[in-house]
């Protein structure tokens, strides 16, 4: 982590927010003619809620798009040392694209993305988690809650100091950016996953 910011490292950081901002979910529901993934469902832009269109296909492309452009960023960034910083930039490009008036996605693909650029076992570790409480809760936003929180520990776990303080930075991103999930989880109103209501 180096705050001694240049040229090569505000270049960096420009360019993980902007490759982080492209709305996948967006512009694939468009493409195939879905109409606008704001006005349908959560008004999210992620798999999820890509999901609620009816196609599976659009939204397991959505989710690998967005893992990949967090894992591309993070593995270039890594050669440079700059790991720490493109980690963040690229989730708060998702989390808050300046083009959809900074209102993004949720972060759980693009996280698990940053993950296995930074440890492949620590991503699959984390993708598995991810897997198994969707399986045992039905709730995307819950399964990415509980796994955003178990990240740190594994990290501490298997003795990975250099990205503790990226994982603590980006699960207190997810968390803030669930907040209304949050809210909804309590009252028992959050929609489960395969869910078709509108908005």
């Amino acid at each position: 982590m180096n705050w001694n910011w240049g040229i090569l490292e505000i270049s960096v950081i420009a360019i993980a927010y902007l490759v982080g901002s492209i709305p996948f979910g967006l512009l694939l529901t468009k493409a195939a003619g879905k109409g606008d993934i704001r006005k349908i469902g959560s008004g999210n832009i992620g798999a999820t809620n890509v999901l609620r269109t009816g196609s599976k296909k659009l939204a397991l492309f959505t989710m690998l798009l967005d893992l990949i452009k967090g894992f591309a960023v993070v593995y270039f960034a890594k050669h440079l040392n700059l790991f720490f910083e493109a980690s963040i930039a690229v989730m708060l490009g998702h989390l808050y694209p300046v083009w959809l008036k900074f209102k993004g996605g949720k972060g759980a693909a693009t996280y698990a993305g940053v993950l296995f650029a930074l440890s492949w076992p620590l991503g699959l570790q984390a993708f598995i988690a991810w897997v198994a409480f969707l399986a045992l809760f039905h709730y995307s936003s819950l399964a990415a809650l509980l796994t955003s929180l178990l990240i740190p520990f594994t990290v501490w776990l298997w003795h990975y100091p250099d990205i503790l303080w990226v994982s603590i930075f980006l699960t207190a991103l997810i968390w803030i950016r669930h907040i209304d999930n949050i809210k909804r989880l309590i009252k028992g109103t959050e929609p489960q996953v395969g869910s078709k209501k509108k908005k």
